[in-house]
């Protein structure tokens, strides 16, 4: 796995991701196994499948379910979304 790594890390080039962009082509959720997308504001790798954020250290991404942060977005989403009202009363 370190050789792989590696090999993508010399090939491709850290990118201003943090994590070179083959490298981000490839990586999916370890829980959803849907694509991850690269958050700037946080640094991190998001599923939004799951609602999961994972670090990124040192250009390494931490794929390891335990590591991962659930997002709290939901404040953020109520805010855009406008909640309906209630019109009979």
């Amino acid at each position: 796995m370190r050789r792989t790594a590696s090999m993508l890390f010399s090939h491709a080039g850290a990118g201003h991701r943090g994590i070179p962009q083959a490298l981000a082509d490839v990586l999916v959720c370890p829980l959803s196994k849907k694509p991850l997308r690269y958050c700037e504001a946080s640094g991190c790798l998001v599923s939004e499948a799951v609602g999961v954020s994972f670090p990124i250290e040192d250009g390494i991404p931490c794929l390891v379910p335990k590591d991962g942060k659930l997002l709290e977005d939901n404040s953020e989403k109520s805010e855009q979304e406008p909640i309906p009202r209630d019109s009979s009363g």
